[in-house]
């Protein structure tokens, strides 16, 4: 494609709404403008990027047995009650009536509708496991879309259904699943790691998220550089880093005045102590109301997930002044705490002594504070996030924090949806069962955001060879000389003939903006024409990823082409 026949409209400046990387990059690239906030055009080079990612996801679905299909976006709010999602969903779904006043949602996801059309179509067991994929766009109401395409409430989304009919089935499809994403990310050549994952909205008891990695990124994952355990922030498992010895003498309990003190980084720095000598005190509430009190060092966060799943209850934070109670905020403690509150605490206190605590009134701490002696703890566990200094649950080595962009996530749901929709089959004993389910997404145009984040420098993209929108970028260094515009026009139509894809700059523009677009858009080859080749018959080859340059005689461009896609598998 010659660049004056294309749309290619670049930007010289960073927009100012960019917050990230890839954001101001595909932007200022002219890969996608901004229609409203969370929602995207693709433009040409953007489009072509996509295609070739859903090109390599639907090969490796078709490689592990899926099968295509489309479903609509607009899906009838009887499913979604049916599932019990309906309200679950909350502000997040995107909800609309048609004229004759019957409510619909447009698709965040497709559970409910595929089991429904696996009720209406799947009645044997001969006809299982059965994996039903779609490349379809999402809908999600995001509170605060930001980042681009990675936090967009229009998004396209690769998602899969599978079916089976027992549990060791749902393992085989699962298990391939896993293998056919690693696949993908390696195919377009990114760097990830693969987590232990909450399954959160979706459901089920198993999951796993792949993340690629990625300074900006905003999901937190725990790893271990020794024997290879890995998880998300929130399902991480760790073995709490000690604080004290444990002849440690306990000292007398006493109260100290601490007006206005209301946080632990004050308080720390009033009585001149550690945070993590403090207790951090929080109170949580089930959906009746009950009160529980979650204790902590003061250098960690409550992790509200794993403290619901201790207790096998939902749980939100509850105010701290409660009315009637004397819960005070800023003060609370676990010494004297009111009767009906039972204390669950983390394991980060197991061996701290003599600590600083809230007094349960107003401007009053406690000091030299232990468990067993001055309050009972009715459980124990880890309901922390892992910090600095933690251990390997596995190994005991030390734990290491990356961030990343969580791209893609699969569920094994079992019969979570199947039993509500009544969706069965006849087993070999003619009993009907209910499908034992899987499901399995990954973000397309999350994935191009993703791509972008791990390849670029401070001049632009850089794209994997895979991905890229078009493989050989040609450039003159002047459009005035007829001799090199005649050169260029003979390559062009040569890379052509032999299946390159490539874009030749024809504008009559200076060769310094010329070569910054090239930057900027990244396309992997450039092939320089200049004064070389009206000396020598030689033109300069350079690769926009390392940088690398090279000189390649004309005649020797069939031998370089071969080379490249046959190392490229293109």
């Amino acid at each position: 494609m010659k660049y004056s026949m294309m749309f290619i409209p670049t930007l010289k400046e960073d927009p100012g709404e960019a917050e990230i990387p890839s954001h101001a990059l595909t932007l200022r690239a002219g890969l996608i403008r901004k229609i409203a906030s969370g929602i995207y055009s693709f433009l040409p080079l953007g489009l072509r990027v996509l295609k070739k990612i859903e090109r390599i996801i639907r090969e490796e679905m078709n490689n592990a047995g899926g099968i295509e299909v489309i479903l609509p976006v607009i899906q009838p709010s009887e499913l979604w009650k049916k599932s019990g999602r309906w309200d679950e969903y909350g502000p997040d779904m995107f909800r609309l009536r048609d004229r004759n006043d019957r409510d619909f949602c447009l698709g965040p996801t497709h559970e409910e509708l595929i089991t429904y059309m696996a009720h209406l179509d799947i009645k044997s067991y001969k006809e299982l496991p059965l994996n039903l994929y779609q490349i379809q766009v999402k809908f999600r109401d995001e509170i605060r879309p930001r980042y681009g395409l990675l936090r967009a409430r229009e998004f396209i989304m690769k998602d899969a259904y599978s079916f089976c009919s027992n549990v060791q089935d749902l393992d085989l499809v699962y298990n391939k699943m896993y293998s056919a994403y690693i696949k993908i990310m390696e195919r377009i050549g990114l760097s990830y790691k693969v987590v232990n994952a909450e399954t959160g909205l979706i459901g089920g008891n198993v999951s796993h998220e792949f993340i690629v990695l990625a300074g900006d990124g905003e999901e937190r994952l725990v790893y271990c550089p020794e024997c290879g355990y890995s998880a998300n922030m929130e399902m991480a498992d760790f073995a709490c880093a000690k604080k004290n010895k444990e002849n440690t003498e306990l000292k007398e309990i006493k109260e100290v005045s601490t007006p206005g003190i209301r946080d632990i980084d004050s308080l720390s720095k009033f009585l001149n102590t550690g945070k993590g000598q403090t207790l951090k005190t929080i109170l949580v509430m089930d959906n009746r109301k009950k009160i529980y009190a979650f204790i902590m060092s003061g250098d960690r966060e409550l992790n509200i997930t794993k403290a619901g799943k201790s207790l096998g209850k939902n749980l939100e934070l509850s105010r701290d002044e409660e009315p009637g109670r004397n819960l005070k905020a800023g003060f609370l403690g676990p010494v004297g705490l009111e009767k009906d509150i039972e204390i669950y605490a983390d394991h980060s206190v197991s061996d701290m002594k003599n600590f600083v605590t809230g007094a349960n009134r107003e401007d009053m701490h406690l000091i030299n504070v232990n468990t067993g002696r001055d309050f009972k703890v009715r459980q124990w566990g880890n309901f922390s996030y892992a910090c600095d200094g933690d251990n390997c649950i596995e190994c005991g080595a030390k734990l290491k924090f990356e961030k990343g962009i969580e791209i893609g996530h699969i569920f094994k749901l079992g019969t979570k949806y199947s039993e509500k929709f009544g969706a069965r089959f006849l087993d070999k004993d003619g009993k009907l069962r209910p499908f034992v389910m899987g499901c399995y997404g990954i973000g397309v145009t999350r994935m191009l955001s993703a791509i972008v984040e791990q390849n670029h420098d401070d001049k632009g993209i850089a794209w994997p060879v895979s991905v890229a929108p078009y493989h050989i970028n040609i450039i003159t260094t002047t459009a005035k000389d007829p001799n090199l515009s005649e050169a260029a026009e003979d390559i062009y139509s040569k890379l052509l003939k032999m299946g390159v894809e490539v874009l030749y700059d024809d504008r009559d523009l200076s060769a310094g903006i010329k070569f910054k677009d090239s930057d900027l858009i990244g396309i992997p080859v450039r092939f320089i024409i200049g004064k070389k080749y009206i000396d020598k018959k030689v033109i300069d080859v350079e690769t926009r990823m390392d940088r690398a340059k090279t000189e390649l005689p004309v005649d020797s461009i069939n031998g370089f082409i071969k080379e490249f896609k046959s190392r490229n598998n293109i």
